[in-house]
C-alpha cells in the first residue's frame, strides 16, 4: 500500500494562458467523448419528450383555467418543456465516474496528473453539457410548442441572464455530484449517498413541480439553506419571467454564490482525501 497525493504547479501569470488552453482542451475532449453515444442521446431525447407530455398534462390540470403559484398555463408549459431539456444538460444524476475510480484505485492516475482533479472533471462536465445542449435540450424545446401554448420572454435581458443561470447550474450541479462521489474516499462505496442524492435532488430542485407551489417559509429555507433550487428552479423561473428583473438578478447572484461555495468545498474535500488516501494493491 502507498499513499498518493496530488501536486499542482504554482499559480503564476505565466501559467494562466496554459491553464485556459488545458481547460479548453479537456472540455473539447469531453464533448467528443459524449458525442460518440448518439443512440443513447436519441433514446434519452425521446424519453424526455414523452415524459414532457405527461408532466405538462398534470401541471396544466393543476392550473385549470387560471394560475397556480404565480404561473399561468403558458408559463407552466415552458417550465415543463425547458425542464425536460435541461435535465440532461444539468445532469442531476447518472454520474459516478469519480466514485468508480476511487473504488477501483484508478483515481491514483488522476492524482498524478498536473491538472487538479476538480478542474479536470469540471472541464469534462462542461464539454458533456455542451453536447447535451444540442442533442438533449433542443428536441423537447422544439416539440413542446407544437402541441402547447408556451411563454416566450418579453424582456431582452432575460435571454442572457438565462444562459448565465444555466451555465452556473451546470457548474453547481457538478460540484454537488463531486461531493457525493467523494464520499467513496472514506466509505469505499458511494452508492448510498448517490441514491439519496438521486431521490432528493429531483424533488428539491424543482424538476417534478415548481417549488413556488410550496409555502413561502419552506421556499426561503430551500433557496437560502440548500443549493437545490439553484439547479433547476432558478433557470426556469428566469426564463418564464416569474419575477421582476431585480429578483431575477438576485436569484442568479444567489446561484453564483452557491457555485463558488460548493466548488471551494470540492477542493477542500479533495485536499483532505489526498492526505489520507491509501490505494489498495498499488
Amino acid at each position: 500500500m502507498g499513499s498518493v497525493t496530488a501536486t499542482a504547479a504554482p499559480s503564476t501569470s505565466a501559467n494562466v494562458t496554459r491553464w485556459f488552453r488545458t481547460f479548453g482542451a479537456i472540455s473539447r475532449a469531453g464533448f467528443r467523448r459524449y458525442s460518440t453515444y448518439r443512440q443513447a442521446a436519441l433514446a434519452g431525447a425521446v424519453t424526455n419528450t414523452v415524459f414532457g407530455f405527461l408532466h405538462c398534462a398534470v401541471l396544466l390540470a393543476a392550473a385549470g383555467s387560471g394560475t397556480v403559484g404565480g404561473y399561468d398555463r403558458p408559463r407552466l408549459a415552458t417550465f415543463v418543456w425547458m425542464g425536460q431539456g435541461l435535465l440532461a444538460v444539468v445532469l442531476l444524476w447518472g454520474w459516478t465516474d469519480l466514485a468508480d475510480r476511487i473504488r477501483t484505485g484508478d483515481v491514483a492516475a488522476d492524482l498524478l496528473r498536473p491538472v487538479h482533479p476538480v478542474t479536470s472533471y469540471l472541464a469534462t462536465d462542461l464539454g458533456r453539457a455542451g453536447y447535451a445542449a444540442l442533442a438533449r435540450l433542443l428536441p423537447p424545446v422544439l416539440v413542446g410548442p407544437l402541441f402547447f401554448d408556451v411563454y416566450l420572454p418579453s424582456r431582452w435581458p432575460t435571454v442572457g441572464l438565462f444562459v448565465v443561470s444555466v451555465v452556473t447550474a451546470v457548474v453547481l450541479c457538478f460540484g454537488c455530484r463531486f461531493l457525493v462521489n467523494a464520499a467513496a474516499y472514506w466509505w469505499q462505496d458511494a452508492r448510498g449517498p448517490v441514491l439519496l442524492w438521486t431521490l432528493g435532488s429531483g424533488v428539491l430542485a424543482g424538476l417534478y413541480f415548481p417549488l413556488r407551489f410550496l409555502p413561502d417559509w419552506l421556499q426561503l429555507v430551500l433557496w437560502f439553506g440548500t443549493p437545490f433550487p439553484s439547479l433547476m428552479q432558478t433557470p426556469l423561473d428566469v426564463l418564464v419571467e416569474r419575477d421582476p428583473p431585480a429578483v431575477q438578478v438576485g436569484l442568479v447572484a444567489l446561484q453564483l454564490g452557491w457555485a463558488v461555495l460548493v466548488l471551494a468545498a470540492c477542493r477542500l474535500v479533495q485536499r483532505r482525501a489526498e492526505r489520507r488516501l491509501v490505494v489498495q494493491g498499488g
